[in-house]
């Protein structure tokens, strides 16, 4: 084969081989954002306030009054986590919290939709080789409890 035919062919070979990585590269970036924006980030702390803050406060509120700056594009009003024992006869009922925050309960309206994101499955993510998303179901409804009447 002639100098300029194999040229030729080396310049063939490059650009298929530019047009395919770069096809490569933009599924492997398509991909990656796909996945990223089904998935919602576990912050590091399994410590309750730390996950109302990063997962909660937003709709709720900071002081869970059900005032967060999200409240006002949301269909269902967030509601007073402050005052869950004062709607259970004074108690706080810990046990059926942890089953809404996991979603082992019927929801009350919004929870569970859209809006209002059932957490179990995703405190349930693995990190650290661990699942330690009952931890946080827990750690969150005492979080919750330790508010009531304030």
């Amino acid at each position: 084969m002639s100098k300029p035919a194999v040229l030729a062919v080396a310049g063939i070979i490059a650009l298929f081989s530019g047009v395919f990585s770069g096809i490569i590269r933009a599924q492997s970036k398509q991909a990656d954002k796909q996945s990223s924006a089904d998935s919602v980030k576990l912050i590091d702390s399994i410590q309750g306030p730390n996950l109302y803050r990063a997962y909660c406060a937003v709709c709720h509120g900071p002081n869970a009054k059900g005032d967060g700056p999200m409240m006002m594009f949301l269909k269902t009003a967030p509601s007073d986590l402050t005052r869950i024992s004062a709607r259970n006869g004074g108690m706080f009922p810990l046990a059926k919290v942890r089953q809404i925050i996991a979603g082992d309960e019927p929801r009350a309206a919004g929870h569970g939709t859209r809006q209002m994101p059932i957490w179990g499955p995703i405190f349930s993510q693995v990190a650290w080789d661990q699942d330690l998303g009952r931890v946080r179901i827990d750690n969150l409804a005492r979080y919750l409890e330790s508010l009531q009447g304030k």
